[in-house]
């Protein structure tokens, strides 16, 4: 193919594809393909809870929840530049939901609030983080039109680790060692060109990874106490139980399309199961290994988000109640 055969990229006005904010630009965000363009471009696995919901006296665009940490993710959007009026508005919401990401969408950010968000990020614990986004389409001829988000304005983890280290005191040797241990298992996906994608590195014993659902996620653990590594399906929360159940009904097909051995755990007692697989000879404070384990655990962690995330996303937690007044009527 020639240049001159090759196609030209145009910008599309936005206001001929969402002419109205409330009615167009935010039902066309709260799509499934439209919150995973968005979750992939800041690196957030969402799931919608609702649109137009209130917040304290403001009604938010779009509220989402993060499926790793089930936190409040929200999302509020314009087809304009930046305005007061909006930056006024996120910070009620951020008062208000307690613990937040906020992302703030807009045609342009104005300096000033782009400076805004940075000044906020700067300042406030890790429990908050905003996001400032450009929102742009673009068509090479009479192709679809390609909606394509612009991170403008993000969380600076460095500044957010040191501010929440010095308000919790320095880090124990231990625990600078977990955060070294999951830093580098992030950058070994990155590397590896892994589907998982990487996560911040916190200094503790574990790491969460999105599977596709809230409640439901992908957890991997290094005990240093122990000497021993794992990596696990978490069911987590109130319907925890039941969505273990419902995974565990279909047991033989999915240990089928394995080719390692998982533990059901079903943890009675508390509100949550696991589907495990551990590594018992692999010790985490031996930094000489780490690159056998973060394989190891990368291979895992790729074959359980495989075999499951099709599966969790059709769970229906009705069923399982069905299946308990089964089993109630015959015991009678």
């Amino acid at each position: 193919m020639s240049l001159n055969e090759m196609g030209r990229l145009e910008r599309v006005d936005l206001r001929t594809i969402w002419n109205s904010e409330p009615g167009d630009f935010t039902p066309w965000l709260a799509e499934e393909s439209s919150l995973k363009l968005l979750g992939e471009t800041i690196g957030i696995d969402l799931e919608l809870e609702a649109q137009e919901k209130d917040v304290g006296p403001f009604r938010a665009d779009i509220l989402c929840k993060n499926t790793i940490s089930n936190e409040w993710v929200l999302i509020e959007n314009q087809l304009e530049k930046t305005d007061h009026t909006h930056l006024g508005q996120l910070m009620t919401y951020a008062a208000g939901l307690n613990t937040v990401t906020i992302v703030w969408i807009a045609l342009r950010f104005t300096d000033e609030h782009r400076a805004a968000l940075d000044w906020l990020n700067g300042i406030t614990e890790d429990r908050f983080s905003f996001f400032g986004l450009e929102i742009e389409a673009w068509r090479i001829g009479e192709s679809p039109i390609a909606p394509k988000f612009s991170v403008v304005c993000k969380p600076n983890d460095w500044t957010k680790s040191v501010h929440t280290s010095v308000a919790g005191g320095e880090l124990t040797e231990t625990r600078q060692l977990q955060q070294h241990y999951w830093a580098t298992l992030s950058q070994y996906l990155v590397d590896s060109k892994s589907a998982i994608k990487s996560q911040k590195a916190h200094p503790n014993s574990s790491a969460d990874f999105a599977l596709g659902r809230t409640n439901l996620f992908l957890r991997a653990f290094a005990n240093m106490q122990a000497q021993r590594i794992s990596v696990t399906v978490v069911c987590n929360g109130p319907d925890g139980k039941a969505f273990f159940h419902l995974l565990k009904r279909d047991q033989m097909a999915i240990e089928s399309e394995l080719d390692f051995q998982i533990v059901w755990n079903e943890l009675p007692g508390i509100d949550q199961s696991r589907i495990e697989i551990r590594n018992e000879n692999a010790d985490p404070r031996n930094q000489d290994d780490w690159m056998n384990q973060h394989k190891w655990m990368a291979e895992r962690l790729e074959a359980l988000h495989g075999v499951f995330s099709s599966r969790v996303k059709k769970l229906d937690v009705s069923e399982y109640e069905e299946l308990v007044d089964q089993s109630i009527t015959s015991v009678e």
